[in-house]
Formats: C-alpha cells, structure tokens, sequence
C-alpha cells in the first residue's frame, strides 16, 4: 500500500520506544541469536517521552534536557557531543539547526551531513574544537564513527526526527537506504550502552 492510502485510513501516530525496539528486532532477527536479541532491548529509563506533536524543536529539547546549561557547561571532550540529532536528509538537517535557537545558549553545533562538506574537514573539526551538538545523516554519521572521527563516549542524547515527513510522506525510517544506515548506529551506541553499563552514562534516546 501507498503511504498516502495508509494516513488517508488514521491519523499519523508519533512515535514510541516500542517501535524503535520492534524495528531493530525485525531487522535482526534472522542474524542473531535470542540471547544477542534480548542484549538489544534497553530499559526503559533509556527512553523519554517523544514529542507528542504539540512542541516546536526548541520547546522540546528544553522538556527532556532541563539541566542543558550544566551539561553544555561541563562537556570537555573533543570528537564527540552531548546531543546527537539524526534527520533524513541535510536539508532537513539545517531546519532543525535554525529552529533550536531558542534552546542552544552558548554552544557549537556541528554539521554532520554530507551536503557540501567533505569528511576529512568534518574530522578535523571534530579533533581540533569542542561541539556540544551534532546534527546529521545517518550515512555521514556511520561513516565518522567508522573512521574514529567521532567518538560516542560523551554522547547522552540521541534524539531520532522520527515523526517527520517528507514531500512524499515518508519518514525517516519508510527510506530503505536511510534506514540501513541509522540501524547501524543504533547498534553501535546500542553496544556502546552495554559496554558502559558499570558507569553512570547512558543514553536517552527520543523519537521527536
């Protein structure tokens, strides 16, 4: 069927943890074992509530990140970011950078697409200067993590642009070529979690 004959029959729903958990088991359920399977669910103090449509990007993370300022404040790692935003596309990617001027303050918020930017410079930005939120692809994103360009040891928040559609109503996860890509990360920070476990981080992941 046809997204649009899909939301012709019900309304969009945002969405939930539920989805992203049952996303990731459809998707590797014929590659792993049980015991690896279940190592893919995370609590669920890992989630926050999703954007139930009714916020603006700013009013949303200001929600689920009111100590910002204390975490901006206290971020000191380079290659890495305190916010990880994934979007579908870099256009998309740059709408959601010019509508978190409200929530920000004094931070530096990095390009992670591919869009005019070549990889090397992204590096470099990454090894030499301090961001504290990284907004971006899901394919430029794999492609820094798999060069060690960018490090997810600092990472707290991992914020999905779930709900929104594009011109042909599809969301980031209806893209098979987005979806691969995202799928990976998700299973390195997945894997990440569970390496760090004994330490007092984690990360929250949001569906906005």
């Amino acid at each position: 069927k046809k997204i649009s004959e899909i939301l012709e029959k019900s309304a969009p729903k945002p969405g939930v943890p539920a989805d992203l958990q049952n996303l990731l088991s459809q998707h590797f359920g014929e590659s792993r074992s049980v015991i690896e399977l279940e190592e893919l669910k995370l609590p669920d103090s890992c989630f926050l509530p999703v954007n139930d449509q009714t916020h603006s990007f700013s009013s949303y993370l200001k929600e689920i990140c009111p100590k910002w300022a204390k975490l901006r404040k206290n971020h000191k790692e380079k290659k890495s970011v305190v916010i990880l935003v994934i979007c579908s596309s870099a256009l998309r990617s740059l709408e959601l950078i010019k509508s978190m001027t409200a929530f920000k303050g004094d931070c530096r918020v990095l390009k992670l697409f591919a869009k005019h930017i070549k990889i090397k410079e992204q590096i470099n930005l990454l090894e030499n200067s301090l961001f504290h939120i990284g907004v971006g692809t899901p394919g430029r994103i794999k492609a820094l993590v798999e060069q060690d360009g960018l490090c997810l040891n600092s990472t707290k928040y991992m914020i999905l642009d779930w709900n929104w559609r594009d011109q042909k109503l599809r969301r980031m996860m209806d893209i098979p070529e987005v979806l691969y890509e995202h799928l990976y990360i998700l299973y390195s920070v997945y894997s990440l979690f569970f390496i760090l476990v004994p330490r007092s981080w984690s990360v929250r992941v949001f569906c906005y």
